[in-house]
């Protein structure tokens, strides 16, 4: 499989559009929980840089879900459908309602004064369902490229990108378990594992999104075009 891209400005293209989306949002996560980051940035402003992360996550996810339910489609551009039967409705769905749950709980975590209780309730749960969530759309992403629970596909991009969806929502995954506030201590269970499973997660949607984009010509092929 060919990994360098073609990178362009074309934001007219709606699969372009996925790819940047994710990328920004992707970057913006693994900036976030960065160490060296948040410990020379105010808190607030790492905050922030969730946020916005998680905004760009939700219009990629809501582009995406554009680009599936308007697949093949000869009519006009429709901003919403109820696919139930289709599989990739499914996962772009599942996706999508993710990303909302992120947006929820970035945002609520930019609140100092919750208690314990409502910490794990407006932070810790939204960010535990959306991960959930992502790890589902995941599971079904790669069923739909693989047909099975397991295959090997090196030289298929969409097997890539759906490997590395998967993973990365592992690692947020456990980013989510190890974020949960103890009662007792009032701390994080793990925040080392809260931090390198956000960041690691991030770059694995990274790579994925940027294999979205479509590859570089080879200088034989741009040779036989001109």
């Amino acid at each position: 499989m060919q990994w360098h891209r073609h990178l362009t400005w074309n934001p007219g293209d709606l699969g372009w559009r996925v790819a940047l989306l994710f990328m920004i949002g992707s970057f913006l996560f693994a900036l976030g929980s960065f160490p060296a980051y948040s410990q020379l940035v105010d808190g607030r402003v790492v905050g922030i840089t969730f946020v916005v992360g998680s905004i760009f996550f939700t219009s990629a996810g809501y582009s995406q879900f554009l680009q599936a339910i308007n697949e093949g489609n000869s009519g006009p551009f429709k901003l919403f459908a109820w696919q139930p039967k289709s599989v990739l409705w499914w996962a772009v769905f599942v996706q999508l309602i993710g990303t909302l749950y992120f947006n929820a709980n970035t945002i609520d975590a930019m609140f100092t004064t919750f208690s314990t209780q409502q910490e794990n309730r407006l932070v810790w749960g939204p960010d535990f369902f959306g991960s959930i969530a992502f790890l589902v759309a995941s599971h079904l992403a790669w069923l739909l490229v693989c047909r099975r629970v397991w295959c090997v596909q090196r030289e298929n991009p969409d097997w890539w990108i759906s490997g590395l969806n998967y993973v990365g929502s592992i690692f947020f995954m456990a980013s989510a378990f190890a974020a949960f506030t103890l009662p007792t201590t009032g701390e994080v269970v793990n925040l080392t594992i809260v931090n390198s499973g956000t960041f690691l997660g991030a770059v694995c949607f990274l790579i994925g999104a940027y294999l979205l984009l479509p590859p570089a010509r080879t200088s034989a092929e741009s040779t036989i075009e001109a």
